[in-house]
């Protein structure tokens, strides 16, 4: 990885006025790609030198979250793969009940998506991975409420900012898990593509989505996001124990204290997710 942006101090410079900004809960006055030669290699440099910050202050890494998992958006953007960042073990949330209440004290600009959540239990094999070499990887899958806030005004940023300001990660809930093996992974490669999500606040419905839109199939985001990681980062593949949230199923739509969302599926076998936040 050769990027544009050389030199260090500049890397430096970026990284912790993007920490200081996720620290603080506060804006930055302009995204990094308003730099000359700020691109996607120097993004994921910015990007692991938070993921390094965020460790050294003991919050471990625990898995990857997708950006930009919609191909019509590639070609706008240029974009050849989608993108990625890293989540911690501080901001992934397990609900064993399917109903969770979040306080995001620091909160700018909140926005809820829902999305299907791997738990990877081995490297997914190399080559070019489809939807069935991907699941055989998978220990269990989830339905998750991704939780992002954005440093940058008015929610206007490129892919490059996406990834050096921890992927717009805010918090990631975590729903009953489903556990994949070779008995049901036929099924599922079917049924991911197929399934719908209905979401709901406050008990009226807000917008209705499917696996469709995250690549056709969360199973076929988590292949590609193997390969994106592999061809970019061959020493750091996406490997077993991390959790991998699989890109939105819907729009993002703000979240504001006191409301309650809650995602119900059809066509696939886990139980609705509720949210509240404080």
């Amino acid at each position: 990885m050769n990027p544009d942006l050389t030199q260090h101090n500049e890397i430096d410079e970026i990284t912790h006025e993007l920490m200081s900004a996720y620290v603080a809960g506060s804006k930055v006055a302009a995204p990094p790609s308003q730099r000359p030669g700020f691109n996607l290699d120097a993004a994921y440099a910015v990007e692991a030198e938070l993921k390094n910050l965020r460790e050294a202050e003991g919050h471990k890494a625990v898995g990857r979250k997708v950006g930009y998992a919609n191909k019509a958006m590639w070609r706008v953007l240029k974009l050849e793969t989608l993108v990625w960042a890293h989540m911690y073990e501080d901001t992934v949330h397990f609900s064993n009940s399917n109903s969770a209440t979040l306080t995001l004290p620091k909160a700018r600009s909140l926005k809820i998506e829902p999305e299907i959540v791997f738990g990877i239990k081995e490297q997914v094999a190399g080559g070019k991975p489809d939807a069935n070499t991907a699941l055989a990887a998978v220990e269990w899958l989830a339905m998750g409420f991704e939780i992002i806030d954005c440093p940058f005004l008015d929610w206007k940023f490129e892919p490059s900012d996406f990834v050096a300001s921890f992927g717009v990660h805010a918090a990631l809930v975590v729903g009953e898990r489903l556990r994949v093996g070779p008995d049901n992974i036929a099924t599922l490669v079917d049924a991911l593509a197929k399934f719908r999500v209905r979401m709901s606040k406050n008990g009226e419905f807000v917008e209705e989505g499917s696996g469709r839109n995250s690549l056709k199939s969360p199973a076929l985001c988590l292949a590609e996001l193997s390969t994106a990681i592999a061809k970019r980062f061959p020493d750091e593949p996406l490997s077993g124990g991390e959790i991998v949230s699989s890109g939105t199923l819907t729009a993002g739509h703000p979240l504001e204290v006191n409301n309650l969302w809650k995602a119900e599926l059809e066509g696939l076998a886990l139980p609705p997710l509720m949210l509240h936040l404080e």
